[in-house]
């Protein structure tokens, strides 16, 4: 198997769960060290054994921190370079959903969280994460956005608003940073069957009902599915990997073509 990331160091956030998992397993079978962030150590740890099934080769730095506090922030990609010298690759991913309400009664303290994790700790992230790599003239950088950033969803205000800023910093960046070889990009999942939209389903359903909610929600869907967390990871693989160096500030969505339809 060609490894693309022999002798790369990759820095993924919201590792223990979901699409930073996955991308930790397919990153990590191709031969990455790894600095892995959560805000959970049980959930590292179910990750790191994964991987280690699947890579026994790996090395893993594991990490607690809350990425909405910046000083966590800066300590976390301090800490990486101090254990592998470099960052080659930044997955910065962390996010959470918020709850679902129409816009005018939507909770004004949960809008606050939702954008303190999902725009402010992606925000930090680059922040000191971007001086690293233009240091060393290379880097790849991948943001989470979703397809939440492209376009509205339905009692989804905070979600929405979060996720579009991230689709705008990152182009932002993306102008700033080229000149030193750095690619800065986002992703936008549609919907994948994490643990984050189950609970999304059961947040619609009830605990009863929500594979029904699921069906339906993906019966409108060209591809008639949800999306796998590993077909997420690989895109992310290939967006860190150095093979797609000339893509730069673009917010790729991974929905199964469910945000082209009218």
């Amino acid at each position: 198997m060609n490894k693309r990331f022999d002798s790369k160091v990759v820095l993924i956030t919201g590792a223990g769960s979901g699409l930073g998992q996955a991308a930790a397993l397919e990153i990590a079978k191709e031969g990455a060290k790894l600095s892995l962030v959560d805000l959970n150590q049980t959930a590292l740890e179910e990750t790191k054994k994964l991987i280690l099934e699947a890579a026994p080769e790996a090395e893993i730095l594991l990490l607690t921190a809350d990425v909405s506090d910046e000083q966590a922030v800066q300590k976390y990609v301090d800490d990486t370079v101090q254990q592998f010298g470099r960052i080659d690759g930044f997955y910065n991913n962390a996010g959470i959903e918020g709850t679902q309400a129409p816009t005018a009664e939507y909770n004004s303290k949960v809008f606050d969280k939702v954008i303190d994790i999902n725009l402010k700790g992606v925000f930090y992230g680059m922040k000191y994460v971007l001086p690293v790599m233009k240091e060393q003239q290379s880097g790849a950088i991948v943001n989470v956005a979703s397809v939440g950033g492209i376009r509205g969803v339905l009692n989804q205000a905070a979600y929405v608003a979060s996720k579009h800023a991230v689709a705008g910093m990152t182009k932002n960046a993306a102008i700033e940073y080229g000149q030193y070889n750095l690619s800065i990009n986002a992703i936008a999942p549609g919907a994948i069957m994490t643990a984050m939209v189950v609970g999304s389903l059961k947040q619609i359903g009830g605990e009863d009902g929500w594979e029904e909610a699921g069906k339906q929600f993906v019966s409108v869907n060209p591809k008639k599915r949800f999306g796998k967390p590993e077909e997420v990871g690989r895109l992310v693989a290939f967006l860190l990997s150095g093979e797609s160096e000339f893509i730069n500030g673009v917010v790729i969505p991974i929905d199964g073509g469910q945000s082209n339809q009218y």
